[in-house]
């Protein structure tokens, strides 16, 4: 008889055991998180090597695979929702792009005097949801990483966010392989809030912050030969039909990208392969996607963009701290970009409608409909400056007084915010 107060126990461990060039795919249960360990050889995640016998912890509904070249053994305990051994996987010809990158890395760091010439890879990787575009990603950065370089990840996805919120573009330097588990931890990310996890609330100003990224990156890697030489790689959306595939293109042109890395379907292979092929500069490379890729539902994806949020404020492994803060009214000025008609010197001809301004600057009345929206924290100082300007950090509104004209917000840490510009879009948490 089972007693029905007792507490259950740790999970049992069970040990797998990898073969060469082998991989342990993993699905973490929903409700629980999950303990493993490198028990003996070798053996990576995402391109980062597992340190030996150390136990890792991952959180619950993470996916991921563990790869090995030369074959390992695993220690985990067995309460994943699936995991299974694979012996094909995509790896070998992942690794295959890396030495390609690799060799055109070390000829622009040789040829640092020649400002073309020294130019690294500019990779960007694109596909279709689900292809595995932002494993790949990870999977080249580190493994680039190791080598000694400091590649540039620029993330264009706005659904999902791997390097800060989703609703953002960003980009930040790696200098060491990319934590399995906790993912990137940038100092001082570059990073634009376009607020939404769609790019079409908004194309024109999806477009200028890919711009304005661009030229951004574009000024420091001319001050830093380091940086320009070890390259960049991109991530990209989902989203390849259409206004979708237009912002592809106006991607891989405003980035000059000059590798081009098609992940899971021949169409968007063949479409590309002919329109960049009046661009001898580039190459444009299909992939096979990773068998161990699994395709997520809207239900999943809104799951995995509020836990990215939650992680934001807690961390991974609930070991940060937010502060709740209350401030008046009148010491925040909220806006969001986009809508209202475009300014005109002129009325429109008698039956043109005119068109909503991408760029326009609208200014928020701060009243309950602000409850449980993810606000963006400019660093602007001035108005005039916030639709150039990036993006501080993000809070949470909590509560809202109307009576008191009070806002309470959760903040990652005390003390005053950065500037009292504050932007809004569609980006919601419901605290749980």
């Amino acid at each position: 008889m089972v007693d029905g107060g007792a507490a259950l126990g740790p999970p049992a461990l069970k040990q797998v055991k990898l073969e060469k060039e082998s991989e342990l795919r993993i699905e973490v249960s929903f409700n629980t998180s999950l303990r493993l360990r490198l028990l003996s050889g070798n053996a990576e995640i995402f391109g980062t090597e597992m340190p030996p016998k150390n136990w890792l912890v991952f959180p619950p509904n993470m996916k991921f695979a563990i790869f090995t070249w030369y074959g390992a053994t695993i220690e985990m305990q067995d309460n994943t929702k699936t995991d299974y051994v694979a012996d094909e996987t995509s790896m070998i010809s992942y690794a295959n792009v890396h030495a390609v990158l690799e060799e055109r890395r070390n000829r622009a760091k040789a040829s640092a005097s020649d400002s073309h010439a020294s130019q690294g890879p500019r990779v960007i990787v694109v596909g279709p949801t689900d292809s595995g575009k932002s494993t790949l990603s990870k999977t080249l950065l580190s493994w680039a990483a190791k080598q000694g370089w400091k590649p540039t990840f620029v993330d264009l996805d706005i659904g999902q966010g791997s390097i800060t919120l989703p609703g953002c573009i960003a980009a930040t330097p790696i200098e060491m392989p990319i934590d399995p588990v906790e993912g990137i931890h940038p100092d001082m990310p570059l990073v634009y809030f376009f607020g939404h996890n769609t790019p079409t609330v908004n194309a024109g100003l999806y477009r200028v912050l890919v711009k304005e990224l661009a030229q951004i990156l574009k000024r420091q890697f001319a001050g830093n030969a380091e940086y320009k030489a070890a390259g960049m790689v991109i991530n990209t959306m989902g989203f390849i039909d259409g206004l979708g595939y237009n912002l592809l293109l106006h991607a891989i042109d405003t980035f000059q990208a000059n590798v081009v890395l098609v992940l899971g379907q021949e169409k968007l292979y063949s479409m590309l392969k002919g329109v960049l092929k009046r661009k001898p500069y580039v190459d444009v490379v299909k992939l096979k996607k990773s068998g161990g890729v699994v395709s997520r539902n809207k239900r999943f994806r809104a799951s995995a963009r509020s836990q990215r949020i939650r992680e934001y404020f807690y961390g991974v492994s609930n070991d940060l701290s937010p502060r709740s803060t209350i401030a008046n009214f009148s010491d925040l000025a909220v806006y969001k970009i986009g809508g209202g008609p475009q300014a005109s010197a002129s009325a429109p001809p008698i039956g043109v409608r005119r068109v909503a301004d991408p760029m326009r600057l609208v200014p928020v009345k701060i009243n309950r409909d602000l409850l449980n929206l993810v606000l963006a924290v400019s660093f602007a100082k001035e108005q005039d400056q916030i639709l150039s300007s990036n993006i501080a950090g993000f809070i949470w509104i909590m509560d809202i007084d109307i009576p008191r004209k009070k806002i309470t917000y959760l903040a990652p840490s005390g003390g005053e915010l950065p500037s009292k510009f504050l932007l809004m879009g569609s980006l919601t948490w419901i605290e749980t």
